[in-house]
């Protein structure tokens, strides 16, 4: 206490730690970052500053061009696509229609040349009904009038091989739609992707099935072609931009305003 000639130290005062534990709620516990160097640095997101591949640049750069630069109509019909319950209608009835597989066409022309070495008549009728696949097929089947419906991809790239199908489907008065993903209708033909696919026969059980989806479409397509030829897409700013310009709109009207006033 009074060595070296000082004053005597004032009693330190403990403080009430265990009444501010208890007041404080224990589902909201403080967890304080440190920023400082020479510390373990809390997670973030970083995203941002990920050397990301080029596919994946590219796709974010192609995404943002359309959106920005005006894109024609011929264009902008494909992001234009069928709605959700509609799609899934489509694919149920597309699903019945599957190619088969290769187990299941090894095990069929195994049969039919044993038909054959036997000497049993090939009967015709009985050749299983799939859907059709292939971009020259198709195209083959429209012109001739065979195809009952023909589905189209949207995320065609180069979008060149498809966009005069629209087109082409509405000279020959055959019912077409445009749907999300070339994934999806790859599944349906068993490939990574199809651009394109089309039904020629049914079953007689899902002739119902099938004449609901054609009315579907054409109300949603066919008959909304002329419409959908004169829709320009993309020109729109960025939020940057669109906050620039607003705030030019803003000035502008107050300027106004003073004139009047």
């Amino acid at each position: 206490g009074l060595l070296c000639g000082g004053m005597p130290k004032a009693p330190v005062k403990k403080k009430a730690t265990t009444a501010a534990r208890a007041a404080t709620n224990p589902l909201f516990e403080k967890a304080p970052k440190n920023f400082g160097i020479g510390n373990i640095q809390p997670k973030r997101d970083l995203g941002r500053f990920v050397r990301w591949p080029f596919y994946v640049r590219f796709q974010r750069q192609k995404k943002i061009l359309t959106t920005r630069l005006k894109v024609p109509p011929s264009i902008n019909q494909f992001t234009k696509t069928l709605d959700k319950a509609s799609a899934l209608s489509l694919f149920r009835l597309l699903d019945k229609y599957r190619t088969e597989d290769r187990k299941a066409k090894r095990n069929r022309l195994a049969t039919m040349a044993q038909n054959k070495a036997a000497g049993a008549k090939d009967d015709a009728s009985k050749k299983p009904t799939y859907v059709k696949f292939g971009l020259n097929h198709v195209t083959s089947l429209i012109e001739s009038k065979k195809a009952t419906l023909v589905v189209i991809a949207s995320d065609v790239d180069p979008i060149e091989l498809v966009v005069w199908l629209p087109a082409l489907c509405r000279k020959m008065e055959i019912p077409y739609c445009i749907v999300k993903g070339k994934a999806a209708l790859g599944k349906v033909c068993r490939k990574k992707s199809a651009s394109v696919l089309a039904l020629t026969n049914t079953r007689p059980e899902d002739r119902g099935e099938l004449s609901k989806v054609v009315e579907t479409v054409k109300a949603n397509f066919n008959d909304r072609f002329d419409e959908t030829r004169k829709q320009w897409g993309g020109g729109v700013n960025g939020i940057k931009s669109q906050h620039v310009m607003a705030a030019r709109a803003r000035a502008i009207a107050k300027e106004e305003a003073k004139r009047q006033g």
